[in-house]
């Protein structure tokens, strides 16, 4: 017998078919973990070399999203010591870590060295000053009429290139010219918008493949300038401190030291001792 009732209608299929669809829907993001944040303060000079770091991370710890943030390690200093939500510093200066870990606002046992910095004298591409032969002296040129540090009050970076300055002896006379900078991220910013003739910057910023064709560099002798030991610490107060383990140990294995050293870093062990 035929029942006229359980006839389907092209549209009743269509329903039927949606709600079949939304149920697959949900049941994936059922079974799909949900994502959790990885907070990371770090020194402006791994801006382009982290990204890198981060994304292979990532590829490997699909459910955890690390959020970076970007400055002067001086300022996330002192935003941690009034207790900042992140779970991981990374530092220009390793006295930064340790300072919080004696202040018991760190994990003591986390603290980790993971790179030593290089300075670097850095002009655009187009500009007349031939930083390779002047070295140095390329400040005393009369065309250069602003320098750009980092600001040596919080930056690391900008302390190592007040330091260089006054050993080339060329401080004294060309103080009055320089631009200070929050960060050395800024300070290559100075530069590259022309606010800055010459600048003295990181060389994992000059290095980066966004950078490298627009300018010219001389990497400043590292006897120059006190050794910028970079260092990590685990937060106190971390939510995520397991992730932030995790994330650690990715950034000093093979595949995180190899990235740091494509853009410019020397890895510890390349170096003297502490």
């Amino acid at each position: 017998m035929y029942h006229s009732h359980l006839r389907m209608t092209p549209s009743s299929l269509r329903d039927r078919a949606i709600v079949c669809a939304m149920l697959i829907v949900c049941t994936a993001c059922a079974k799909r973990p949900p994502s959790r944040t990885l907070s990371i303060a770090a020194a402006a000079d791994l801006q382009f070399a982290l990204e890198e770091v981060s994304h292979e991370f990532q590829a490997e710890h699909p459910g955890l999203v690390p959020q970076i943030v970007y400055g002067s390690s001086g300022n996330f200093y002192a935003q941690i010591q009034n207790h900042a939500p992140f779970d991981i510093f990374l530092s220009a200066d390793l006295e930064y870590p340790r300072r919080l870990a004696d202040q018991e606002l760190a994990l003591p046992d986390s603290i980790f060295t993971y790179a030593v910095g290089r300075l670097v004298v850095w002009v655009p591409a187009n500009s007349p000053l031939d930083v390779e032969r002047l070295q140095m002296q390329v400040f005393d040129d009369p065309a250069v009429q602003h320098i750009a540090i980092a600001n040596p009050q919080h930056a690391p970076y900008g302390r190592a290139a007040e330091a260089a300055l006054r050993q080339a002896g060329v401080y004294d006379r060309i103080a009055g010219k320089l631009v200070k900078a929050e960060n050395i991220a800024q300070t290559l910013q100075f530069v590259q918008s022309g606010s800055a003739d010459v600048g003295l910057v990181a060389l994992s910023l000059a290095s980066a493949p966004s950078v490298r064709g627009q300018g010219r560099y001389w990497e400043v002798p590292l006897y120059s300038y006190p050794r910028l030991w970079q260092g990590g610490v685990i937060l106190h107060r971390a939510a995520e401190s397991q992730s932030a383990a995790e994330f650690r140990e990715f950034m000093m294995g093979d595949e995180g030291r190899a990235i740091l050293s494509k853009y410019g870093f020397s890895l510890p062990s390349d170096d003297d001792d502490q």
